[in-house]
């Protein structure tokens, strides 16, 4: 009878409750796994491409050229998304100023306060999608192990009931039976830990990553201020055309090197 005990045995024991805590722990523990893979391998992905775009844009002889390579390439990751807002808030403004469109508070403030508060928003959209899924990671490193406690302390009372009622009170009898209801605490830390950890390195990457981001759009808003101002003739929002960009550079010398 004592080598039946084991997790198995507790499972086919247990109660609907018990069961629910360990459905729970295990949707909790797949949840957690496919977020550590999918936003691991995302930002693989993102920290190569943001490299090769880095490196594009500052050896690029001109504004005309960066427009060029972003049409080709396409938005892919956050650095781009920066670069395509900025271009995209010029023709907007352009646009709103020459009365294509109607004037709204979107247009309101000087062309460098319309340039800088889109340049905010592509970076709050970019801190948003790298903080997906963190909410759920720190909700499992913060709750699963008092799930499993809770787990455990059902365990063990049930199993103290039915010592109790059997009237055989012996420590091989009571052993088992609340060994086996520890099973659900070390489930629980089993579930938090990786949690808890891809959390942690995640917050961290973004902060490095958000910090990056601040540091390219002040050289971005100073590319692009002074085109802004000049009025760019182009009224088309939906693309970065390439007339665009040679009037920016024609008001705003050309970086070539970070």
């Amino acid at each position: 009878m004592e080598n039946s005990l084991g997790f198995g045995h507790f499972l086919a024991n247990s109660d609907g409750i018990a069961r629910f805590i360990l459905g729970l722990m295990l949707i909790m523990s797949i949840g957690t796994w496919y977020l550590i893979v999918t936003k691991g391998a995302q930002a693989i992905r993102s920290q190569k491409k943001s490299a090769e775009f880095l490196a594009a844009f500052w050896a690029a002889p001109s504004l005309d050229a960066v427009a060029r390579h972003l049409r080709q390439t396409g938005v892919t990751e956050a650095f781009s998304h920066l670069v395509h807002h900025g271009f995209t808030a010029i023709e907007q403004h352009k646009a709103g100023r020459d009365g294509h469109k109607g004037r709204g508070l979107v247009d309101a403030g000087t062309p460098d306060e319309f340039l800088t508060r889109a340049l905010k928003r592509a970076i709050a959209q970019d801190k948003s999608r790298l903080e997906y899924g963190q909410t759920f990671l720190a909700t499992v490193a913060s709750s699963a192990p008092f799930v499993g406690l809770f787990g455990t302390v059902w365990g063990i009372y049930h199993a103290l009931m039915a010592i109790g009622m059997s009237g055989q009170g012996t420590l091989d009898k009571v052993a088992g039976p609340v060994g086996e209801a520890l099973i659900m605490t070390a489930v629980g830390l089993a579930v938090a830990i990786p949690a808890a950890v891809a959390y942690n390195a995640f917050a961290r990457a973004n902060r490095n990553t958000l910090a990056e981001l601040n540091s390219f759009a002040h050289d971005l808003f100073n590319f692009l201020a002074t085109g802004l101002k000049s009025a760019p003739q182009q009224a088309d929002v939906a693309a970065t055309s390439e007339r665009i960009i040679a009037r920016v550079q024609a008001a705003t010398p050309a970086r070539a090197t970070a």
